[in-house]
């Protein structure tokens, strides 16, 4: 029997997981962080001053293989805010098995706690193996993405 998935906020204690996990994150987007922004992220995730940006680390038989950072802010369409999902992951040996639905949907689940039921993310269009997942939980809008 495979051990259920419990899905919490992160610790002071997991910082290595949460980093690990972090790191894998960004080398499949191809992208890096200097230690000044790992100790920075982790930093403001878990101060209690920063309500805005959170994480919840999703656990099975006791270790973190997955994590999603999300950050709750105003939009000038709403009254209430609305919530990004910036980053998703789980260990490549989960994937499959519904930690990533899991963590979205605890995503979904405090957001309408915190009265903010629209939750929004974006993928890169070669994330087939995610895009089917997002598939059957959201609607995929037909907005493009600008960066300066």
């Amino acid at each position: 029997m495979t051990a259920p998935v419990t899905i919490r906020p992160l610790t002071r204690q997991d910082e290595s997981h949460w980093r690990r996990m972090w790191s894998a994150y960004l080398e499949f987007y191809e992208s890096s962080v200097d230690e000044k922004v790992y100790a920075n992220t982790f930093a403001r995730l878990l101060d209690p001053a920063v309500s805005d940006l959170n994480c919840l680390l999703a656990e099975k038989g006791g270790t973190p293989v997955g994590l999603v950072h999300y950050i709750t802010h105003r939009h000038c369409w709403r009254v209430e805010d609305v919530v990004y999902l910036q980053d998703l992951y789980a260990d490549p040996e989960v994937r499959g098995s519904g930690i990533g639905r899991a963590l979205i949907e605890a995503v979904y689940s405090e957001a309408d706690k915190n009265g903010t039921p629209s939750v929004y993310w974006m993928t890169q269009d070669f994330n087939e193996n995610a895009r089917l997942l997002y598939d059957r939980i959201a609607t995929l809008t037909p907005f493009i993405k600008y960066q300066r």
